[in-house]
């Protein structure tokens, strides 16, 4: 299932500390200009090359050094950026469960969404596909949790419009993609 997949290497990601092994996926979502979806600025901003003076929401952000492992679109079309065995910048300043520092044990997984708009379906359908691949590949995986989970107060993302309940029912359910991805 190649069609839907393809690889933007982003230079925003480092070496995961020795020893740390991936426990937890995190969920987030991200539409630039905010509410907007589509024409290619998040892959922009996690490649580093956002246009500052393209629309002025991207001043603030446009030197930003951020990058998730992977996005999926509106349409179900996955996008990684870092390799599962890099440490992406994607949870900035964050705890789970009393340990901090998530990115150093975890995958970003960005879905292209915001507060306002529900999610596609085909977003839930590969977000749990992309999931159950991740575990294959990642035995130590077992966590999945919202952005606002590990950084409260400070981030909403994926927001009141995931539907936390669909996604955890759809999971045992799917069969993993076969994506080339990059370890």
């Amino acid at each position: 299932m190649t069609s839907l997949f393809r690889y933007l290497p982003s230079p925003h990601c480092d070496e995961r500390p020795v020893g740390e092994v991936v426990e937890l996926l995190v969920v987030h979502a991200i539409s630039l200009p905010p509410g907007q979806f589509g024409g290619g600025w998040i892959d922009d901003l996690f490649m580093g090359v956002l246009d500052a003076q393209a629309d002025p929401y991207f001043v603030g952000i446009a030197s930003l050094r951020v990058a998730a492992h992977f996005l999926i679109g509106r349409d179900g079309g996955i996008t990684q950026y870092v390799p599962l065995s890099k440490r992406g910048w994607h949870a900035g300043e964050s705890v789970w469960q009393g340990r901090p520092r998530c990115n150093d044990f975890s995958i970003g997984v960005e879905l292209e969404g915001d507060e306002e708009h529900p999610f596609a379906a085909i977003q839930y359908q590969r977000l749990a596909q992309l999931t159950r691949t991740l575990q294959q590949r990642l035995p130590r995986l077992v966590e999945v949790v919202g952005h606002q989970d590990i950084a409260p107060g400070r981030k909403w993302d994926p927001g009141r419009q995931f539907d936390w309940p669909r996604f955890r029912a759809m999971l045992p359910h799917v069969e993993p993609l076969d994506l080339p991805i990059i370890a």
